[in-house]
């Protein structure tokens, strides 16, 4: 269970400015639903004064996502907009008197929300689909170079754990880890050159140090060590499309640890996974919190079934099924 502040309770609980504002004229919107959080802002600006005079929102997320909205509102009422733009995320865990560490991304999603709807009031061009704001880095939660920056600057942060931990981005298939780091680096190098960041501090690519391992050899904290006996004449023949020297057992056996390793990422935004049972190709997983819900569940399972799929060195379907 997360530590959670009384005042992250008391917005989650009784969320201040819930819902649509229809007369607004700024708006942003960031995540999407299929990513586990969404969040949509909405300001009405005194185009005379530039203030603030209202600010509403719907999100999809979890409690800490609920309670980050609804303080980014509070914050925001009253200031201009220049005022406005000036806050970071850390004012918005700060206003709720701290975030876990796990939970850093929901006050991230409001700076950026809120980023885009000063945008928006100011006429300036938003595109979600095509991230100008730098490449896109994790595909999973739609994560690009921009908002890697903008996180790794705004809160110092050093680690990859610690980048997930802000932006979510690597915490699902572990694919863009090489890219999420390079990222890292070349913004903790850009903090020392400006002294924010003490040269020690600073994290470097493994590439600059040793060759990086591949995506699919990082993604478990150790590799599988079980030794395939050796096949007898009298065997059974493996079945189709089984992986190299893992027998079905064993290839249970990686699957699980797989779906294990990946839990503390879905328990982190309220859902976990198991596994049901393993059919040649076919993997039937239950899922149960927020995995289960029907606009959630695509990519969960599809970061799911890309570490099973390097895992074992060939395709698999992840299906979900109700446990009786």
């Amino acid at each position: 269970m997360w530590d959670y502040s009384e005042k992250v309770k008391e917005y989650f609980f009784n969320p201040k400015n819930a819902g649509v504002l229809d007369d607004a004229n700024a708006i942003g919107e960031v995540g999407a639903i299929a990513c586990g959080d969404a969040l949509k802002l909405m300001l009405k600006v005194n185009t005379d004064t530039h203030v603030i005079e209202d600010a509403r929102f719907q999100t999809f997320g979890c409690g800490s996502a609920i309670a980050a909205s609804s303080a980014l509102t509070e914050l925001i009422i009253g200031k201009t907009v220049d005022e406005a733009r000036k806050l970071t995320n850390r004012d918005i865990a700060d206003f709720l008197d701290g975030l876990p560490p796990e939970k850093m991304h929901c006050s991230v999603m409001g700076a950026e929300a809120l980023a885009a709807a000063v945008a928006s009031y100011r006429g300036e061009a938003v595109d979600d689909d095509d991230h100008e704001d730098g490449a896109l880095v994790c595909k999973c939660f739609g994560v690009d170079e921009g908002m890697l920056g903008r996180a790794i600057r705004t809160n110092k942060l050093t680690t990859l754990e610690q980048v997930t931990f802000y932006t979510k981005a690597g915490g699902s298939c572990a694919t863009c880890h090489e890219a999420v780091e390079e990222v890292l680096a070349a913004t903790n190098a850009d903090m020392v050159a400006a002294g924010e960041l003490l040269p020690g501090e600073a994290f470097t690519a493994r590439a600059a140090t040793a060759p990086a391992p591949a995506p699919a050899a990082r993604m478990a904290s150790a590799p599988i060590t079980i030794a395939p006996p050796k096949p007898k004449a009298s065997a059974t023949p493996a079945q189709p499309g089984a992986a190299a020297g893992l027998t079905p057992a064993q290839e249970i056996l990686a699957i699980g640890r797989v779906i294990d390793e990946m839990r503390g990422t879905f328990k982190a935004d309220g859902g976990d996974v198991s596994l049901v049972d393993v059919s040649g190709d076919l993997i039937l997983v239950h899922l149960t919190g927020t995995c289960a819900g029907c606009q959630l569940a695509g990519a969960t399972l599809g970061g799911v079934q890309a570490r099973i799929t390097s895992t074992l060195g060939r395709p698999v379907r992840v299906v979900p099924v109700q446990q009786v």
